[in-house]
């Protein structure tokens, strides 16, 4: 017994729950297409709050068990410190966010903070579970526990991205006179003819087909298109400048077809149609589109028009 009449912390426990709890931070930290994390600073920031969740999640339950309850305390002051950094993060987003050509969207800003701060809590949880396993069960127990569970974080971290609810396909570009189509979508009216021939020329096209209905209202969410045309641009760049906004990717509706396809367009910087369509599918679902059930009013008002029309 120690001074007070309490335990020991596990010393090994508080080890191995450290461990394993930063090792899924530092596995779910990997730069991609989207350049997020993109610096050395962004790193650090990353895996430094990292570190500290699995601390936090390491001590919890020998604190307990050694009766040191304060210590115990500081997971209940986690989720409130996470929440801060989580508006940090959103802060720095929207300060780069004003000088991005093609901007990611507020929607896309929160999911990103958002997920930053879930991943702490995935991280301590990690932890929590590697200790506690050593802490009552042995060294050996909470190192296959903890292994477990970090390892569990790495599927529990994947959203859906948009290759999972739409099917996705090169798309044509062609021109009705000064209309710009993708396959059956419109996208844009183009007066003058050299920049017709520039489009179709060095231009790609992606043509988004939803699967179901819920799908289909997801991508009638303006943030969520949004974030396609990002992650496109991202992925291949993009032939914009400021005051070109006919050059900026879009991605637009068939209308009025109504028939849930959606298509991209978009001047590469590097005409490499497989990477573009393999970001466009990995494009995440955002949680602010995941919410509809209905599409718009357009297409309500479409559908309602063809059964009127064939009841006739």
């Amino acid at each position: 017994m120690g001074s007070g009449g309490s335990l020991p912390l596990h010393g090994t426990a508080i080890v191995i729950g450290l461990f394993f709890g930063f090792l899924s931070r530092f596995l779910s930290l990997r730069v991609d297409f989207r350049q997020y994390p993109a610096t050395p600073a962004g790193y650090t920031s990353h895996l430094t709050i990292g570190f500290i969740a699995a601390f936090i999640g390491a001590v919890f339950t020998p604190a307990l068990v050694a009766r040191q309850f304060t210590a115990a305390t500081f997971l209940t002051l986690a989720a409130q410190q996470f929440y801060q950094i989580r508006q940090m993060e959103r802060k720095s987003l929207e300060q780069v966010e004003s000088m991005s050509l093609v901007r990611r969207g507020p929607s896309y800003i929160e999911g990103i903070a958002r997920t930053f701060e879930e991943r702490n809590y995935l991280t301590m949880a990690v932890a929590l579970v590697g200790s506690t396993g050593a802490v009552f069960a042995g060294p050996a127990v909470g190192g296959i526990l903890g292994l477990g569970a970090a390892w569990g974080s790495q599927h529990l971290k994947r959203g859906k991205v948009l290759g999972d609810i739409a099917r996705l396909y090169p798309g044509k570009l062609w021109f009705e006179r000064t209309l710009l189509y993708v396959d059956d979508v419109m996208m844009m009216e183009v007066g003058l003819r050299r920049p017709r021939e520039r489009f179709l020329r060095e231009g790609l096209g992606v043509v988004i087909e939803a699967k179901d209905a819920h799908a289909q209202a997801v991508i009638w969410d303006l943030a969520q298109r949004q974030a396609i045309a990002h992650d496109a641009a991202a992925a291949v760049g993009a032939q914009t400048d400021v005051g070109y906004p006919e050059a900026v990717p879009m991605v637009r509706m068939a209308l009025p077809q109504n028939n849930g396809r959606a298509a991209l367009f978009i001047l590469p910087v590097e005409r490499n149609l497989e990477r573009l369509l393999e970001a466009v599918a990995a494009t995440p679902v955002l949680e602010s589109s995941k919410g509809g059930r209905m599409v718009t009013r357009v297409v309500k008002r479409g559908r309602s028009a063809e059964e009127g029309g064939g009841g006739n």
